[in-house]
């Protein structure tokens, strides 16, 4: 039989290209592969709502459709498709064109003739803009500090798992996934494969600086715990120059008894204890307040209308 693959793609702002992008999956895979396609539409503000319908009905058999009730991100939308998917390959790539269609055949090949759990691609030249890149290398040293990332790879969002690596990432139910931590903390069967990386089709990408530094906390809080040894290790530190300080101080002031108390290095070591305190209220706090989320049962996402695919001799679905 052929290999039965799926492809999560999360929609965000993709009417231009989705389309496009889901004919050439079909036109070029189909025949190889015992092919699904799974779009989740994460709270387009285009109509990539109607588009991605139309894609479901005009191939039932091949293409899933689900859209959430909110925007949610890019983990989260992709947690959605990974619990839908059924294929023994999942192949997780964006809607824009940066990855051509052509390399979903490299890695799926790739990773059926190895013993691997998950392939990463990596690029000779990536087409992002100049902030982008310093955001994905400082995202890159984190990782290998934070979670113990081998110094080599690269944490590409285009890449493929097999079933046993979807089942173990998809067990995780709490609010902030981050889908290479889940990988990362599971296996250490990784591969690598180079792949073409294309500038953007249409439009810019949907990460903005907020949205990044928001995926790096979900990275520090969810999946480590370094921070706060960092907080701790700091104030301890801190501490130590402090006594040092002190300990100057009063023999300064017995060797020289008229010698007037300074001003400026009082309000210097206020200044330097204060930042140090508040940093590491900050995060225990960012901590404690994902810990709340998580307990209130704030969700990963939630469907609002879901467009199955059809098996072969099935009856019609329709989407609620």
């Amino acid at each position: 039989m052929r290999p039965f693959v799926s492809i999560v793609i999360p929609v965000y702002n993709g009417a231009a290209t989705i389309g496009r992008l889901v004919e050439e999956l079909i036109g070029t895979l189909g025949g190889t592969y015992r092919l699904e396609v799974v779009l989740v539409n994460d709270g387009s503000r285009d109509n990539s709502e109607e588009i991605c319908r139309q894609l479901h009905e005009a191939h039932r058999e091949i293409v899933a459709f689900y859209s959430l009730a909110k925007n949610v991100g890019e983990h989260n939308a992709v947690m959605a498709g990974l619990n839908q998917v059924g294929g023994e390959y999942v192949v997780i790539m964006d809607d824009d064109f940066q990855n051509p269609v052509s390399e979903v055949r490299k890695l799926v090949e790739a990773i059926r003739g190895s013993d691997v759990d998950v392939i990463y691609t990596y690029y000779e030249k990536k087409q992002h803009a100049w902030w982008r890149n310093v955001g994905s290398k400082f995202n890159d040293w984190v990782a290998t500090m934070m979670l113990g990332k081998p110094r080599d790879l690269y944490l590409s969002s285009f890449k493929v798992m097999n079933r046993f690596l979807v089942r173990e990432v998809v067990k995780y139910d709490q609010p902030f996934p981050y889908i290479d931590g889940l990988i990362l903390r599971t296996t250490s069967r990784i591969g690598r494969v180079a792949v073409e990386h294309h500038a953007r089709a249409h439009g810019r990408s949907g990460y903005t600086l907020r949205k990044l530094i928001s995926l790096w906390l979900n990275m520090f809080t969810n999946f480590s715990i370094v921070p706060l040894r960092v907080a701790m290790v700091s104030g301890s530190l801190v501490a130590l120059v402090g006594l040092g300080i002190g300990c100057y101080t009063v023999v300064e002031k017995f060797t020289n008894p008229s010698l007037p108390v300074g001003w400026a290095m009082t309000i210097v070591l206020l200044t330097l204890f204060s930042g140090v305190q508040l940093m590491a209220m900050g995060m225990i706090g960012e901590y404690v307040g994902r810990i709340f989320l998580s307990q209130n049962k704030k969700p990963q996402y939630v469907i609002r209308a879901a467009y199955p695919r059809v098996e072969a001799g099935e009856g019609e679905h329709a989407g609620g």
